[in-house]
């Protein structure tokens, strides 16, 4: 929902005219999830239910200083005397605590690329969304694109059906997310942090049960590791609200298909860092979305040049 011409300057950028460009905030924010698997090797030791609990409590702060110098506390009030906002950030708030808990859950227990296979599903979701709810469409060189991208997704689920369930939680989760998120009439900045604060008491719960427990608090282990958990929530309060300023300036299915950035740096990493063994199905899959996603970009590229020449 673009905000009304000359909104920018006081509101959030996730608010602001359409005419602005959302390139920058996706790609730095899918770069930022691409590589957060680095970061979970620093907290590796904490549980993830306890890792997530801590990850929420640490981004409401972040977002709450990022909120004051940008004078946006007017925004919050105003989703939170608003049943309909409050009620689909809820919504929202559920979704991406599900969605970090699988996703931790998935490193930390070394199914790296059922994880990435989530992030190559989610864009074909996304793209479903964008068309069907949102009447957005897609040109036939970009329904090539899709049909690619489904049959690469296609042979890497044939042989991962074990752990598909992961994949399938992934996509689900952050798509609906991301769609509810681009619907809802709140700022990105002000509604993640509506989110991060109704999650706040659940995670504070989770955070005691561990303390109480006899192995105590993850938090307690060690300074650099308290300072890792504590960054969890810059690095979580950063990159979703660069995803929330994109889904309002972009188009949801060019916005997906951006998406194919973070699962290929996990897939890197998972034949790098994690040294995961790199099956023939992974490989295809690996190749037919980079072909089907430099279909799209080549067609959007395209169009780009032809419209300053027409105007």
């Amino acid at each position: 929902m673009p905000a009304p011409q000359g909104a920018l300057p006081t509101g959030d950028p996730g608010t602001s005219d359409s005419g602005r460009s959302g390139l920058p905030a996706a790609l730095a924010a899918y770069l930022i999830w691409g590589l957060l698997p680095l970061y979970l090797i620093l907290v590796s030791s904490v549980p993830p239910f306890e890792f997530v609990g801590w990850r929420i409590v640490w981004t409401l702060p972040i977002c709450a200083l990022i909120v004051s110098v940008r004078g946006q506390w007017g925004e919050i009030r105003a989703a939170l005397f608003n049943f309909q906002t409050l009620k689909i950030l809820l919504a929202t708030a559920t979704l991406i605590a599900i969605n970090w808990f699988v996703y931790v859950w998935a490193i930390q227990t070394g199914h790296v690329y059922a994880a990435s296979l989530g992030y190559y599903i989610n864009p074909l979701l996304n793209v479903l969304l964008g068309t069907v709810l949102l009447g957005e469409k897609l040109s036939r060189l970009q329904w090539t694109a899709v049909a690619l991208a489904a049959a690469g997704v296609a042979v890497l689920a044939a042989g991962a059906l074990t752990t598909l369930w992961i994949s399938l939680t992934l996509a689900f989760s952050f798509g609906t997310y991301g769609l509810l998120r681009k619907r809802v009439p709140v700022g990105a900045l002000p509604g993640l942090t509506v989110e991060s604060g109704l999650l706040l008491l659940p995670a504070m719960g989770i955070a005691a049960w561990y303390a109480a427990s006899p192995a105590g608090s993850a938090f307690d282990d060690s300074l650099l590791l308290s300072l890792a958990i504590i960054l969890g929530g810059v690095l979580t309060a950063i990159p979703l609200w660069l995803f929330a300023v994109a889904a309002k300036r972009m188009a949801y299915s060019t916005l997906g298909f951006i998406q194919f950035l973070a699962p290929t740096i996990v897939f890197v990493l998972g034949l790098t860092v994690f040294e995961e063994e790199l099956k023939p199905a992974q490989a295809l899959c690996f190749a037919l979305i980079w072909i089907a996603l430099a279909l799209f970009v080549w067609d959007l590229w395209s169009k780009s040049r032809v419209r300053p020449a027409a105007s």
